[in-house]
């Protein structure tokens, strides 16, 4: 029933369309143009206007042939760099770039699927109920597309995020996050003529990172310093430095512990620095800490977890519960009360040049996907 040749030029097609993030303009038109000729309803919300994208989300709404409640299926459109000039190997079965790019299968494996899907229920008369698709823009730059949704174009309150590796397993759990920035400043002077009138705040970030335990700090919580930026010259004392990080953990007080240890280890060795140029008040801090998005935790028990695992039964498959160290639109969708797991594609290495996907996981994720829709006007 599934047209293998159809998904893999679908995948390759769409991975030929550069849409970086905030580039999502072409991707999106080429996206709503196909699901239009499939007698989709789409539009384009605003998000692009907040977000500083060339187009918006894109929401498509089949009405499908047979009574029950609507069901929510998200991919999004971006993708991280280097993701221009994407050129796809087919070898074994197995698609990949030619290296000098990341594939891309991350996330237009789901946005292929997803489109054979719906190819399949229609041409082989199929019953289906209302489905709402929602692919987002700028979601590899911090979930910015579902943040901005309109959800008022949205009447699904669960369904299923297509943005994961493993095709027999279903995200449930996935930590909350806090984005953190410094920028502490010091006191610019010449590094060789007078350097005892400068106040170096490089060094001064260097000595409140060391202080830091960095990475994984226990089973569910980690933190990472990920962008310093400062200096003008080797030859001038750094008179400011901005640094940026992030906090993640499944325990909300566990994620405000580590985000207060980070913000303390910044703030000591500001407070404690011994400014020898009495007429000023430097160095000083400033401080930003911004919930990145909020932790996801679906119960076992829940609809949307028990509709994969039929499904999976179904098939003579396993659909284990998984828990995730990062985030998705499915965090966000949560957040506003909307049960979404995550769903896996088979694509591996993502954010790499080394990325791939299988084509059988991606038949394996149609057919599950197929039995999900099948089933659903029955389970639920």
């Amino acid at each position: 029933m599934i047209n293998r040749d159809r998904l893999l030029e679908t995948f390759t097609h769409l991975v030929g369309i550069d849409s970086v993030s905030k580039d999502e303009g072409r991707i999106c038109r080429e996206i709503s143009e196909i699901l239009e000729s499939m007698d989709a309803e789409t539009f384009v919300d605003s998000a692009g206007e907040k977000t500083g994208s060339n187009t918006g989300n894109l929401i498509a709404r089949f009405k499908g042939n047979t009574k029950c409640s609507p069901l929510l299926l998200n991919a999004h459109m971006d993708t991280v760099n280097p993701g221009r000039g994407i050129s796809v190997i087919f070898k074994d079965g197995i698609l990949t770039s030619d290296g000098t790019t990341i594939l891309g299968a991350d996330d237009k494996s789901a946005i292929a699927i997803i489109i054979e899907t719906i190819r399949i229920l229609q041409e082989n008369n199929l019953e289906y109920g209302h489905l709402e698709l929602v692919f987002t823009i700028c979601e590899e730059i911090g979930l910015l597309g579902a943040k901005h949704l309109d959800y008022s174009l949205i009447s699904a309150s669960y369904g299923y995020t297509l943005d994961a590796t493993d095709t027999e397993g279903i995200v449930t759990r996935a930590p909350a996050a806090n984005r953190i920035e410094f920028k502490i400043h010091g006191k610019d002077a010449h590094a060789g003529a007078a350097p005892e009138k400068g106040i170096n705040a490089i060094c001064l970030a260097s000595k409140a990172i060391a202080a830091l335990d960095i990475g994984r700090i226990d089973h569910e919580t980690t933190c990472n310093i990920g962008i310093i930026e400062g200096g003008i010259a080797t030859n001038i004392v750094p008179g400011m430095v901005t640094v940026k990080g992030e906090a993640r953990s499944h325990d909300k007080e566990k994620l405000r512990k580590i985000t207060a240890e980070i913000v303390s280890s910044f703030k000591t060795v500001v407070d404690n620095y011994k400014n020898p140029v009495s007429d000023d008040k430097l160095p000083c801090l400033e401080i930003s800490v911004e919930n990145d998005f909020s932790l996801t935790n679906i119960p076992d028990d829940t609809p949307v977890v028990a509709l994969a695992r039929k499904a999976a039964e179904n098939l003579g498959r396993n659909m284990a519960s998984k828990i995730s160290g990062g985030g998705a639109d499915a965090n966000i969708f949560f957040e506003k009360g909307i049960t979404v797991g995550v769903l896996g594609t088979g694509m591996r290495d993502m954010h790499t040049v080394r990325e791939s996907v299988k084509l059988d996981d991606m038949v394996r994720t149609v057919e599950l996907l197929l039995e999900i829709i099948r089933i659903h006007p029955k389970e639920l």
